[in-house]
């Protein structure tokens, strides 16, 4: 990945997250009957960047990608504490995608020598091209 600075802000900002998110509830759609129907186990998690303890590039690539608020939701489980654990973990990977440093580029550029080269293999494929053909009136 990157370097020991940039994985340890890495980290942090994870734990900051963590630390700092808040969740909503509500009933869950879907099949369920009357559990479905009578209590709250759809779980959004969700962290308001601007007010959190994260450094300000850190916010500054959270808001480009996600505007003011980060929202995971979890409705898969009966059990609203399975939700939320679920809906915590889809929040965190979805913030450490997005923290995550972008790819160093490598150069793909050929060297000059190789160019050169090439370049020298054209022109004399081509010279002996021209001497096949007839005699020009110029000629």
């Amino acid at each position: 990945m990157g370097s020991d600075r940039t994985d340890r802000e890495w980290a942090r900002a994870l734990e900051v997250a963590r630390a700092e998110m808040s969740f909503r509830t509500s009933r869950s759609s879907g099949p369920g009957g009357q559990h479905a129907q009578k209590n709250e186990t759809r779980v959004e998690a969700y962290l308001e960047i601007d007010p959190c303890s994260l450094d300000d590039a850190s916010k500054k690539r959270l808001r480009e990608r996600f505007g003011r608020t980060v929202r995971a939701v979890s409705q898969d489980e009966r059990s609203q504490l399975r939700n939320r654990e679920l809906a915590t973990a889809r929040l965190l990977e979805k913030i450490g995608a997005a923290l995550e440093p972008a790819p160093v580029r490598t150069s793909t550029r050929p060297p000059r020598r190789s160019v050169l080269d090439r370049l020298s293999r054209k022109r004399h494929r081509s010279l002996v091209k021209r001497r096949r053909n007839r005699p020009g009136p110029e000629d």
